[in-house]
């Protein structure tokens, strides 16, 4: 079994959570409970057929996981994205979607007899994975307190507002929750307007009097996640102790191509190049036009190689490169000794030899 199998399950529950954004639930049964156990911060894909076309999206896991049984995952509609659209209007509790099981980096593993400080930083749809991972540290780490700074536009649009209300009354002496809305006057000026690095080193000075947190999560568009470590770095905060996840809600600039699932696989001539492929313990050539990136190639040849996002994030389409060369147009996933290995990026990778070699299943 691999993280990138996917199992069918069936919807317990859809909720609006604001008029942008919706929580869906799936029921996990007991015999699969071990396939999704996941660590907090981490997500899963889900593959559906929108408009008669296969697709895939990642959406990252909100409930903590005590929350045994159950699994829930938070979905913000992306104007013109309409699998984010399929998914918060048109599916409804008793409906049964593939998801993939649970896989990434942001994450944290509660450790029952720390006494830690922790920053999380999030904006919109951000808190998705930062929920999962504040829930879980004031649940398995008691001696642990938790400064949550959370951008939005304003009240009405907080994701999870009540989730993130219940948790202060349960956790009172170790959740601080600190709203900034960028489109409402309050009473501070640290919490009108957008996050920026004013704003955080304020948070700093009043949360963390004397000392900077043990560690901080960071979750939301590349530019507000720049701006915050640079804050961080510059109050002498370790990079080591800064972990993030990158969230946009633009449309992907790269895709596989839209192939019906049950199309026959097309032909393409003449072929730039020619990628051998090995996935699931098998191995196929299959021929990439010019400008197709691997993913792109591989679909269209009719193999299932994972993906997710398309935009070079969340390294479910991870791949070792073991024969040729290829560039890689963006890269937010993978970590330096990655690059060093050998992985890239197959939805943004596209070859620059006339014969290259990409194993999935390489670890």
């Amino acid at each position: 079994m691999t993280t990138r199998e996917f199992r069918s399950l069936l919807i317990k529950d859809v909720t609006p959570e604001t008029e942008e954004a919706v929580s869906v639930t799936f029921d996990v049964p007991g015999g699969l409970a071990e396939d999704f156990r996941f660590k907090p911060g981490q997500h899963v894909a889900l593959r559906l057929r929108v408009d008669g076309i296969e697709q895939q999206r990642n959406y990252s896991i909100c409930s903590a996981p005590s929350a045994e049984g159950t699994l829930k995952i938070g979905v913000k509609r992306v104007a013109g994205g309409r699998f984010s659209q399929f998914v918060s209007s048109q599916l409804k509790a008793g409906d049964r979607v593939d998801v993939m099981l649970p896989t990434g980096r942001f994450f944290i593993t509660p450790d029952p007899s720390a006494a830690k400080s922790y920053l999380a930083i999030a904006t919109g749809s951000g808190i998705t994975p930062v929920l999962s991972i504040i829930a879980a540290i004031l649940e398995g780490e008691p001696q642990s307190r938790v400064v949550l700074l959370f951008g939005n536009r304003e009240t009405k649009s907080i994701m999870f507002r009540s989730v993130l209300e219940d948790l202060k009354d349960r956790f009172i002496d170790r959740l601080v929750v600190l709203h900034a809305l960028s489109r409402e006057h309050l009473y501070s000026p640290v919490l009108s307007g957008r996050i920026d690095a004013q704003k955080i080193s304020a948070v700093l000075k009043s949360a963390f009097p004397g000392r900077l947190p043990d560690m901080a999560f960071l979750c939301g568009p590349t530019p507000v996640l720049k701006l915050a470590r640079a804050a961080l770095e510059s109050a002498g905060m370790p990079r080591e102790r800064v972990k993030h996840e990158i969230f946009f809600s633009q449309a992907p600039r790269t895709a596989p191509p839209a192939v019906p699932a049950d199309a026959a696989v097309q032909e393409i001539a003449p072929p730039y190049a020619s990628a051998r492929i090995r996935l699931n313990g098998r191995e196929k050539v299959i021929p990439i036009a010019a400008g197709e990136t691997i993913i792109e190639a591989a679909t269209r040849a009719g193999l299932e190689a994972p993906f997710a996002c398309k935009g070079g994030m969340c390294s479910s389409c991870r791949a070792k490169l073991v024969e040729g060369k290829v560039e890689m147009e963006v890269n937010y996933a993978l970590e330096p000794w990655e690059l060093d290995a050998g992985f890239v990026l197959t939805c943004q990778s596209r070859p620059t030899t006339k014969r290259i070699a990409v194993d999935y299943d390489a670890r």
